[in-house]
């Protein structure tokens, strides 16, 4: 029989609270912005299943990424430290699909990327924690 205090669970968070919806609808909007703002600047069609193509990796990365700070924290990612795993795993997670099912990956597209999804995937975050997380 084994010890509860040595045995290790997992066991995440059972509610959603208001803080949690809103970020994962921010971080998700964020990629979705830097996705249709790319086919747009690219002059790519915007219809929903051409966007869907584009997104796609990128957003599997984004849920590696809220999965790997659950994972690591029991804690959902709603906090300005925890915007930092979330853009990596977004922006690699995001590569490295793109580069299995064939779609680019060129060095002045990863550039782009990596920056727009730091400044939004963290900068929302530092707002907010100015905003309400400061004055705790």
């Amino acid at each position: 029989m084994s010890d509860p205090e040595t045995t290790a669970t997992f066991d995440p968070p059972a509610r959603f609270p208001t803080r949690v919806v809103l970020t994962a609808v921010i971080d998700v909007v964020v990629v979705a912005v830097f996705t249709l703002v790319g086919r747009a600047t690219h002059a790519e069609p915007l219809d929903p299943g051409a966007w869907w193509h584009t997104a796609w990796p990128f957003l599997a990365g984004l849920a590696l990424g809220w999965g790997a700070v659950l994972a690591a924290t029991r804690d959902w990612p709603t906090r300005l430290t925890q915007g930092v795993p979330v853009w990596i795993a977004t922006l690699l997670g995001g590569m490295v699909l793109r580069a299995l099912t064939g779609q680019g990956t060129a060095t002045p597209f990863v550039l782009v990327a990596s920056i727009f999804l730091a400044v939004t995937l963290i900068g929302w975050r530092v707002v907010a924690w100015f905003v309400l997380d400061r004055e705790r």
